[in-house]
């Protein structure tokens, strides 16, 4: 017989508590429904209230993220508030009392009045409260933090998580996204204000003009290096809010022959085509490579639903089309950047979960190389004199010096102009892929991951691979490299081999980067090698990572 779930007095009164302290009337009565079930003896009410209730919501380096519903562990009007009302309190703490916070949003549901409610709490906490004039990508809204010379910039949006998701994304005065220590001074900030209904609110907050994102098109549009233009581009913004913006973009950059997913243009925050709004995932862009077909197309964008990623995909020579594994991308941007500029000085960086082919490239043109942690608050940090840095993961800038957070507008117009170069010589991308390989070796990379429904699991297998890591694998001898307290991340490294094992900062999962090189004599056998090293090295981290 199960054992049945009672509801407790302590969870009951928190549940009263937030109630009592929400500021919208729609969210106060969805917890109450909630509570009246559970108090009513129903076991799946209750443990949907401990749920909401588990809060709240971490907030990170990434900020927050979670799905939209009542409760201190979900997104609404009310954690919004609180996040707000502890940001402001950091800055004044830092002395940014009074100075400009510029505030954007995506299209997803509730972001236009949690974008509403962020701006007056800021408003009436003293700040100068400048919000962008509806929908916008995120590149947009980094860039306006360093335009307007903004103490701090918001974004509403979840990026490419599920449709019942949204977020609260932070940059710094820097037109970055926070680091430590700010992200726990910040938590410890939200957790000492008030309940929200007592939180300061006030209208008046500056809507912004179309000159903002002018500004912004006209600094992407120069971005370009060569004279080609003749490219037909077929893209998507996956129901997001890029499709307007690329459009602009490319058509300032000089590439109008381009062609929208007609039924992932507008954006839609239920996004009824797709099952997950991210372009890296299986089935995404399907609609896009059937258009690319359908149209001719040289080149295929696929953006994510805030537009900071970019997907391409290229027409293989058999006539088919596949989409470029973000290394690839990233190699192939970094290699034009820098084989197009005085790289005197030059930096470029990369994470180090991604290919390590761009520190090679980056030997050769005489420019400093370096790797981080993952994610863009360090990659935008890496160092003075940046020009180009990716990651694996889709995330790709190449304009630093006024976006300092990958930017997936930039990215597409860059691409194309890489694309036009190519198609008038002829040759296509994964020809300049063959020849970098040539040069520099085969990389191949892969990820391994192991989805847990006990987070313990995750911290009970990074500690037996410390107290007993691998002598070898794919039957190469191994150096475990432990980077605590820096990161919770382990590198094992062997000859022309790498393996990163860290928990997810954002899934329920323990992942594996991987990544094997093969020198090349002869690119077919080299890659027939690669990918030989790849499959045992792949079949040994599995096992490796297993939880039995």
């Amino acid at each position: 017989m199960t054992e049945r779930i009672h509801l407790t007095p302590d969870l009951r009164d928190k549940a009263f508590r937030w109630i009592a302290d929400d500021v919208e009337p729609e969210t106060r009565t969805e917890l109450q429904e909630v509570l009246a079930q559970a108090m009513g003896g129903d076991a799946d009410a209750v443990a949907e209230l401990a749920d909401r209730m588990a809060g709240p919501l971490e907030f990170g380096t990434a900020g927050l993220r979670g799905p939209v519903r009542a409760g201190p562990n979900g997104m609404n009007t009310a954690v919004v508030v609180r996040t707000t009302a502890g940001v402001a309190s950091w800055l004044a703490a830092h002395g940014k009392s009074g100075g400009t916070v510029v505030l954007g949003r995506d299209a997803r549901h509730g972001s236009d009045r949690f974008a509403t409610a962020a701006a007056e709490v800021l408003t009436a906490a003293g700040f100068d409260a400048r919000v962008l004039p509806h929908p916008l990508p995120t590149p947009v809204l980094a860039f306006a933090v360093g335009h307007l010379g903004a103490v701090a910039g918001i974004q509403i949006t979840a990026s490419h998580n599920p449709p019942a998701d949204n977020g609260y994304k932070l940059y710094d005065h820097t037109g970055a996204q926070i680091v430590p220590p700010s992200d726990g001074e910040i938590e410890a900030a939200i957790e000492a204000a008030p309940g929200a209904v007592s939180v300061p609110r006030a209208p008046g907050a500056t809507v912004l003009g179309d000159d903002l994102l002018d500004a912004y098109l006209d600094r992407v549009a120069a971005l370009p290096r060569g004279e080609a233009r003749r490219l037909r581009v077929a893209a998507t913004a996956l129901h997001g809010v890029g499709a307007g913006v690329l459009g602009s973009a490319l058509e300032r950059a000089g590439f109008t022959d381009l062609h929208l997913v007609e039924e992932q243009s507008a954006p839609d925050p239920d996004f009824p085509t797709v099952s997950f709004p991210n372009p890296e995932e299986p089935g995404a862009t399907d609609l896009l490579l059937a258009l690319a077909e359908r149209t001719g197309a040289d080149l295929a964008i696929a953006l994510d639903p805030d537009a900071d990623r970019c997907a391409l995909g290229v027409r293989q020579r058999d006539g088919s089309w596949r989409m470029l594994r973000g290394d690839e991308t990233g190699v192939l941007l970094g290699y034009y950047i820098l084989s197009t500029e005085d790289t005197l000085d030059s930096l470029v960086a990369t994470t180090i979960v991604s290919s390590s082919m761009l520190g090679k490239i980056a030997e050769a043109e005489d420019a400093r190389y370096r790797e981080t942690l993952t994610g863009f608050k360090w990659l935008a940090r890496a160092g003075e004199g940046l020009v180009y840095a990716y990651e694996e993961a889709l995330g790709l800038c190449v304009n630093p010096d006024f976006v300092r957070d990958k930017d997936g507008i930039a990215a597409a117009v860059l691409a194309c102009d890489l694309g036009a170069k190519l198609r008038a010589q002829p040759r296509s991308m994964l020809d300049l892929l063959d020849e970098l390989s040539a040069l520099y070796g085969v990389h191949l990379t892969d990820q391994v991951s192991l989805r847990v429904t006990d987070l313990s699991v995750r911290g009970k297998i990074m500690a037996r691979l410390r107290a007993d890591p691998p002598a070898t694998l794919a039957g190469v001898e191994v150096v475990l490299e432990d980077l605590l307290p820096e990161a919770d991340v382990l590198r094992l490294r062997g000859e022309r081999m790498r393996v990163v094992v860290r928990p997810s900062g954002t899934e329920p999962k323990l992942k594996a980067y991987l990544e094997v090189a093969e020198p090349v004599g002869d690119l077919t056998p080299a890659r027939e090698s690669a990918r030989q090293r790849m499959a045992a090295l792949r079949a040994d981290v599995e096992r490796l990572l297993s939880d039995e």
